[in-house]
């Protein structure tokens, strides 16, 4: 596969998977739907915004870039194979992958921490000290009273944004190193035009 097909491919892959992770720190941000408890009781992995910024923004600038590197198209004032794009792709995408680390550590964090929410009448992060087991005993997620089926929520939205960023990871990875080659040996489509 040439270069420029396979960035295009990681491109149009990248974008939807970072506008994934934008809603989904949406979503976080109004549990069960609504903002009563959105100004003093979401958890700090919320606040991070790791999905929208990390996984969402810091992955959406690497997609559009991959899916420029993957067109047709000149830099400057003579064709260089498509290197000068290739090459901002590399570091576009190295930022990505910088972005998509920042949301799955955070996100796993926020897994394993738990919410915050009232249980026995104190707010706080009451699954902090289980180490995640909670995650394996859905009897102790009703023991949240506020917001209800918070744990719910966050279990969903920040198991799809650790599965989104782990696929963000590879995909800028495999960019980065798509890029990188694009920058050293061009882009294979010209030499394809040539034979035909």
């Amino acid at each position: 596969m040439c270069t420029g097909k396979c960035a295009r491919f990681v491109g149009l892959s990248l974008i939807p998977l970072s506008l994934v992770c934008i809603v989904a720190n949406a979503l976080l941000l109004v549990p069960n739907g609504q903002t009563t408890w959105t100004k003093d009781h979401l958890s700090l992995q919320v606040w991070l915004m790791a999905g929208f910024v990390g996984g969402g923004l810091m992955v959406l600038c690497p997609g559009i870039s991959a899916v420029r590197a993957g067109g047709k198209g000149c830099c400057g004032a003579g064709c260089c194979g498509n290197r000068c794009r290739m090459l901002r792709s590399v570091f576009c995408s190295a930022i990505g992958l910088l972005g998509a680390i920042y949301c799955l550590s955070v996100s796993g964090t926020g897994l394993r921490i738990g919410p915050q929410c009232l249980m026995n009448g104190s707010w706080d992060y009451h699954f902090q000290d289980t180490a995640g087991s909670y995650l394996l005993n859905r009897t102790q997620w009703n023991l949240c009273v506020e917001p209800p089926d918070v744990v719910l929520w966050n279990v969903t939205l920040f198991s799809l944004l650790v599965a989104a960023s782990c696929l963000e990871i590879l995909l800028c990875g495999v960019q980065l190193v798509n890029a990188s080659i694009g920058v050293l040996c061009g882009d294979c489509r010209k030499k394809q035009g040539s034979s035909q």
